[in-house]
């Protein structure tokens, strides 16, 4: 018998480089033993170390590697001795991995799909909540994952919350970021996380303002949503009333059927949660989006804020039919603190009015809410965002989105489609066409104005725009049929 002692619940390396050299040397999974922690006692006293892997090497598909990388973060003990297993097939047989009728091969593969649905609900359902701290701002959050997910999803929080000061609690593990330095520390209990901050009073008038009732599936809500992770999120304090509230309303439009009420008392009925949505003094939508506004003003998410004059965020009605996301605010736009009013902003307008569609009835905003540049003498020479840019600002771009809830969506331009899709998209090929968005939503890609004041060729430039404006009225268009 061979016993492998691995430093971690998810020491994949050590993993990888014991099951290497066992495989070189062939030695059968039945004769391997896996551990994990500071040693195995008496149990393992007599048992060989696992030999080293001084044979030829050999290749493996990368989805096994990919497979394995995810799976070591299960709970399940035998996970380790399964891989091997697997490891072992794929030395004799390189296509063992396409047997989707193998046990081996199904088991593994639930338990990746369960991990991966563990990180999911550890960025969904993660809230962090401010602590008193001498010298400087510092959040806490608790969690309680299912699998040994905590060092896999620390990259997420450290790009999605790069200029804040953090840690996150669990029973296993706690990471620690610094803004600058990653680091852990031992598991902690509950009672060591904070139960609250005056933060929460903002996220809650939130989170009723963008409650939809209409697409409320109570079952589905708490099979994605389960109740263990209640306890973590100040929102879910008002899912109960929220619930009834939209029970009773659809319990008024049934007896309203029942009475046989005009058809416009029925529509009423069925709008009066759209109506309260309209950016008007008072309205709960009005609250959240200034809540919003707000935080976006202080944020420090990436090194950006540190350069530009101030956050500029979207603006619009948030009963908007269109949504319109560019890159970036420039020079201009940084210096008024509004989206789209510098010589690309100009162009369009115009181009908006050529096609039909009144800005004031859009929702603009950008992708990267700070002016990112190159200083040369006193001019401020605009620089393409990069992805770490885009990834911290996505979420700003999710809240506008989930707020105003537009039938479409457009994306100006490869950054705007990149922060949409989570992906980077090639114009040319996806430009004039209904897209799907994660969410389900509708989004169309076209270019960005800045693109068209850049091009030197004036025939080319004409034909562009012309172009651009065609884009621009389909959009339109589209909007009216959505409704």
């Amino acid at each position: 018998m061979h016993a492998v002692l691995l430093a971690d619940e998810d020491d994949f390396e050590g993993w990888r480089d014991s099951a290497r050299g066992l495989a070189i040397a062939g030695v059968p999974p039945r004769d391997v033993t896996w551990q994990v922690g500071q040693g195995g006692g008496e149990l393992f006293g007599d048992e060989a170390p696992p030999p080293a892997a001084d044979g030829p090497a050999f290749a493996v598909p990368r989805a096994f590697l990919t497979l394995a990388q995810t799976v070591i973060c299960h709970s399940d003990p035998e996970r380790f001795a399964l891989l091997y297993t697997l490891l072992c097939r794929i030395r004799s047989n390189s296509k063992a991995m396409e047997d989707g009728a193998d046990a081996i091969v199904q088991r593994l593969e639930r338990m990746a799909k369960e991990v991966r649905r563990d990180m999911h609900k550890m960025h969904a359902f993660l809230r962090f909540r401010e602590v008193a701290e001498e010298g400087a701002e510092r959040f806490v959050a608790w969690f309680e994952p299912d699998h040994h997910i905590v060092r896999a999803t620390a990259g997420f929080f450290v790009r999605r919350f790069a200029g804040m000061r953090w840690s996150i609690l669990t029973p296993e593990l706690s990471i620690h970021w610094d803004g600058e330095r990653l680091t852990e520390g031992p598991g902690a209990a509950r009672a060591d996380a904070p139960s609250g901050d005056p933060v929460e009073e903002t996220w809650k008038t939130y989170y009723s303002s963008i409650f939809n009732p209409a697409r409320l599936k109570v079952g589905a809500m708490l099979k994605e949503m389960p109740k263990k992770y209640w306890k973590n999120m100040p929102e879910t304090a008002l899912v109960a009333p929220l619930i009834a509230g939209a029970q009773g309303r659809e319990a008024a439009m049934v007896e309203a059927s029942k009475r046989k009420l005009s058809e416009a008392e029925v529509q009423g009925l069925a709008t009066a949660d759209k109506a309260e949505r309209r950016l008007q003094p008072g309205s709960n939508a009005l609250a959240a989006w200034e809540a919003i506004l707000a935080d976006a003003k202080a944020c420090t998410h990436c090194h950006l804020y540190k350069h530009a004059t101030q956050t500029v965020f979207g603006e619009g009605p948030l009963d908007a039919r269109i949504m319109f996301v560019g890159e970036q605010p420039g020079d201009q736009e940084d210096l008024a603190g509004r989206p789209f009013v510098g010589p690309a902003g100009q162009l369009f307008d115009r181009a908006l009015g050529e096609a039909g569609v009144d800005r004031t009835q859009t929702y603009v905003t950008n992708a990267v809410k700070h002016f990112k540049f190159e200083r040369r003498g006193k001019r401020r020479i605009h620089q393409k965002p990069e992805a770490p840019e885009i990834e911290a600002c996505r979420w700003w771009i999710e809240q506008e989105r989930t707020l105003i809830r537009p039938p479409v969506t457009v994306a100006l331009g490869a950054t705007a489609a990149r922060s949409l899709f989570g992906r980077v998209m090639t114009i040319s090929r996806v430009r004039g066409e209904p897209l799907e968005l994660p969410d389900g939503g509708e989004a169309w890609v076209t270019v960005h104005p800045s693109f068209l004041l850049r091009l030197p060729d004036p025939d080319k430039k004409r034909d562009e725009y012309a172009r651009f404006v065609e884009d621009l009225a389909r959009i339109g268009q589209r909007a009216k049929a959505l409704g």
